[in-house]
This record gives structure tokens, C-alpha cells and sequence, in this order.
């Protein structure tokens, strides 16, 4: 199956990546657009109707669970930081079913990150998963039943925040974009391979291309698959710099679109944490920091391949987002920004249709869709439930009791959802 999106005639972008029915491969669900296609996910749970089981996780993390299968992963890390563990669930016996570890350390992070806020990716024959001791950054590989094939060191990562970037799974390829500092914060030299987008082979772990990249500040968004009118695939890429084509055989850059800032409170470039997405022939990114500043851009893209045209259609420096991803359904945008509000936005034009603030909620996972309606974790704890329609409807706002960092993964008619302490699964029965 192939997800298609609603766009101008003649140009018509659909996602390469195959929806497999039941499954949830990467963050985000297929090519990493957050809907889901399972149905009847309840409006309302508590422990004695919806939520079907929680099970402890041991460890800390931000990584969102993936499933295939019966099977789900995660990433966590020990409290002291000593290790770095991919976690499988057994998703029908409710159980862990398997840990595998490496040796690690503790490293400073941002007060909202962990040290395993990567999400694995799974083509349902091996999993993949991206571990950082602390220092530097591999690429290791399992099989479905915790087999380890191979492990490939990927350098340093510097940033003063951690790491968060997450691998895709495309055909043959594992596609890792390690977007960090361009230099040393403490001796403020540039360091020795700064940024690069890394091709991987799926099957031995070696490095089939790597392409450097230009960079100012590290980045987190996650790369998605485009397949314009049945042409070659594109690989895109958004950092704090520019949003980027790449041709997925080789590396080689199909288009450019370079970020422009407007002044910003900390005089630097934007960095982009939320994963964009693509809907009526436009791409949406969003970025921000920690000062306060927001920049979305919705570039409109027409052509293909190398003849693409890229161009600002237009921004929003106020309403959207920093590390919450956005949706798309119909005509509009909907999302959950960081200070708790709601919103949604006419795609082609940019229009506010609304703003809400959810009472006492602010939002760092990001929210899925499921038939009609968006599911938001806050840091609350609470799983807010609202209509993607153009008037706001709050249906549900549903306690979990702790607090929620990792977006949700929906699979085979169950939310699952991980908590700071539990792995909560929702459904009915």
C-alpha cells in the first residue's frame, strides 16, 4: 500500500515507504507522517475500561515504541547512565521479551532529553537502532529475536543537548542523518566530521555512501521518503540550514532550499527538532530554540528530481511548534505546539482557523492522528484527545499519572503509548 497526498493536479507526491497493515516501523508510523490506519482506538481510557495493560520499563528514555508484529521496541538507558539498552515487548504475553545493551556514560543533556531518545526502525527481519555511549554515536542491528548482526561506530556527536536522531529503513538502505554542532562548544574548534548523512547497508552495516552536510546548530528531524509522479525516490532532510533532496541510490543532491531567518532573540540560525511533513504540494518545517523564537515555513515544491522549484509560499513565526511534528488531514494542519495550545491552519494558505489552549498542558511528544481524531500526550501525563475539524472539539483528556516525552505508535488496533515509567497499551477488548 502506498499513502498518497492530496495535491494539485499534476503534481503529486506519495510516500514510498509501504503502510504495512498492523504495523508501526519508525517514529511517527510510515514515512514518518503520524496517522495511523487502524480504527476504534478509544476516545475515553482509565484502568478500568480502555487501557488493556501497562508494563515497567526499567531505565530512562524519550525513545518511542515501534512495532512489528507482536513485537515492540524501544530504547532506554540506565539510571547512571552505564548502559544503553534496546528493550523488545512482547506485545501479546505483555512481557519483555528480550534486552540487548552496550556499554555507555553519562553525558550532559538537555533537562527534557534522555540518554536514549532515539527510536529504533524495524523492516519486520531486523531492528535498528542507534546508540550513544556518551561520546559517539553506532549504528547496531538485531534480528527479531535479539541475534546481533552488526554494529558500525558513526564518530563523535557534539551538542550540548544529547542526542535524539532517529534511523529510517528504506529497501536496502538505513538512513541516518547525525546532524551536530559544526564545532566544539568548549574550545569553539570545528570538529573533525561534522555533519554527515549516512547510507547504510541493512544487511552488513557498511557504509554504502556518506554525504557531508553544512551545519550551525544539531538538529533532530527525521528524514522521509518522497516519490513525485512515479519518478526516482527523494530522500529530504531538514536541518538548521536548509531543507535538502538527496537521491537515495548515491547521495547526490537533487534540490536546495536554504533557510532565512528573520532576527532572532540569540542571533543564530533556528534548529529544527520536529520532523516535516509534505501535503498539497507543499513541505512543512518548523524550527525554534530554547529562547522563545519559532519559524515554520510551508515551501511549495513543484517539479521533480533535480528540476524541482522550491519556494517560500509562507512562514508563521508565532503559532507552530518546535518539537512537537505536525498533521495533516484534508485541507489543514493540525498540531499541539510546546506551550500547550492546539491549532489549525488552511495548508495552501497559511490562515488560522484556530488556536486553543489546552488547560494545563504543555507538549513534547508529538500527536497522531487515528480516523478523525488527534491523541496528544502531554508532560502532564494526560492523553488529550481532540476532532481534526475546523472547529475545536476537546473530546477526552485521559490521566496516565506520569509524565509522557515519546510519541505514541499505533499498530494492529492498539495506542500504545510509553510513559516515564510504563508502557501503557490502549484498545478494546
Amino acid at each position: 500500500m502506498r499513502r498518497l497526498f492530496t495535491l494539485p493536479l499534476g503534481f503529486c507526491l506519495v510516500a514510498a515507504l509501504p503502510a504495512f497493515a498492523g504495523n508501526w516501523e519508525r517514529f511517527r508510523g510510515p514515512n514518518g507522517v503520524g496517522t495511523a490506519q487502524d480504527k476504534d482506538i478509544p476516545i475515553t481510557f482509565d484502568e478500568k475500561s480502555g487501557i488493556l495493560w501497562k508494563l515497567a520499563i526499567p531505565g530512562i528514555g524519550n525513545s518511542s515504541p515501534v512495532v512489528w508484529g507482536k513485537q515492540l521496541f524501544l530504547q532506554t538507558s540506565a539510571p547512571d547512565g552505564s548502559e544503553r539498552s534496546l528493550v523488545c515487548v512482547d506485545v501479546e504475553k505483555r512481557e519483555i521479551m528480550w534486552t540487548r545493551s552496550v556499554p555507555a556514560q553519562k553525558s550532559p543533556t538537555h533537562s527534557k532529553n534522555t540518554l536514549a531518545s532515539s527510536t529504533p526502525a524495524t523492516d519486520g527481519e531486523s531492528v535498528f537502532v542507534a546508540f550513544w555511549d556518551g561520546k559517539e554515536v553506532a549504528m547496531a542491528a538485531y534480528s527479531m529475536k535479539g541475534d546481533f548482526l552488526w554494529n558500525k561506530n558513526l564518530g563523535q556527536w557534539i551538542s550540548q543537548h544529547g542526542t535524539g536522531a532517529s534511523p529510517i529503513v528504506y529497501k536496502d538502505k538505513v538512513f541516518f542523518a547525525n546532524d551536530m554542532d559544526s564545532e566544539d562548544l568548549k574550545t569553539k574548534k570545528p570538529v573533525a566530521k561534522p555533519v554527515t548523512l549516512f547510507a547504510l547497508s541493512k544487511k552488513t552495516g557498511d557504509i554504502l555512501w556518506e554525504t557531508p552536510r553544512a551545519a550551525y546548530r544539531a538538529c533532530y528531524s527525521m528524514p522521509f521518503i518522497l516519490e513525485p509522479n512515479g519518478s526516482p525516490p527523494e530522500l529530504i532532510v531538514t536541518s538548521t540550514t536548509a531543507i535538502t533532496s538527496y537521491n537515495p541510490d548515491d547521495g547526490a543532491q537533487n534540490w536546495h532550499w536554504n533557510w532565512t531567518f528573520k532576527k532572532t532573540k540569540t542571533k543564530m540560525p533556528l534548529r529544527t527538532i520536529a520532523s516535516p511533513i509534505v501535503a498539497h504540494g507543499h513541505l512543512f518545517a518548523s524550527s525554534g530554540d530554547g529562547g522563545g523564537d519559532r519559524q515554520m515555513f510551508a515551501v511549495e515544491l513543484k517539479g521533480v528530481g533535480k528540476n524541482t522549484v522550491a519556494k517560500s509560499a509562507w512562514e508563521n513565526s508565532k503559532d507552530f511548534p518546535y518539537v512537537p511534528c505536525l498533521l495533516s488531514l484534508g485541507e489543514h494542519l493540525y498540531f499541539v505546539n510546546d506551550a500547550g495550545f492546539a491549532g489549525c491552519y488552511e495548508a495552501k494558505t497559511g490562515k488560522r482557523v484556530w488556536l486553543e489552549r489546552i488547560h494545563q498542558a504543555d507538549f513534547v511528544a508529538s500527536p497522531v492522528l487515528i480516523e478523525d481524531r488527534i491523541y496528544a500526550p502531554s508532560e502532564q501525563g494526560e492523553v488529550h484527545v481532540f476532532r481534526a475539524a475546523t472547529a475545536f472539539q476537546l473530546l477526552a483528556s485521559n490521566n496516565l499519572g506520569e509524565r509522557i516525552r515519546a510519541t505514541p505508535a499505533v499498530a494492529d488496533g492498539r495506542l500504545y503509548i510509553r510513559g516515564q515509567n510504563h508502557l501503557f497499551c490502549i484498545g478494546k477488548k
